[in-house]
């Protein structure tokens, strides 16, 4: 794994499942977790992606799905959280910011409620 990544992917991680208690873990690995809905994507026929928390090499990776289907729950993020935005659905991140996590905290909730 990265070097120094480690704190920030149990961070991330620790979001992600504490948030999405109904979710499927199909993966728990070091350096990568995954998590599926209850929901079948009528696509593959299997559970839905809800997201994932994975170490790269330069960044770790958030990615929460459900903003694909629906961005505008992410509409009023900060601008903070917004530099941190890859594409519709990943977040990267480099070094540990508390405030950010715990706005990437309550977005994941609102996900996970819908």
């Amino acid at each position: 794994m990265a070097d120094g990544f480690e704190a920030i992917y149990a961070g991330l991680r620790a979001i992600m499942l504490d948030a999405a208690p109904s979710m499927t873990v199909t993966k728990d690995e070091p350096g990568s977790l995954e998590l599926r809905t209850p929901d079948i994507d009528p696509k593959t026929k299997g559970p839905g992606w809800f997201g994932t928390v994975t170490i790269k090499k330069s960044y770790v990776a958030f990615h929460l799905m459900p903003l694909y289907a629906h961005p505008e729950i992410a509409a009023d993020i900060s601008p903070g959280l917004s530099k941190r935005k890859q594409g519709k659905t990943c977040f990267n991140f480099s070094k540990m910011d508390e405030d950010l996590f715990s706005e990437l905290d309550r977005l994941t909730q609102a996900c996970a409620r819908l």
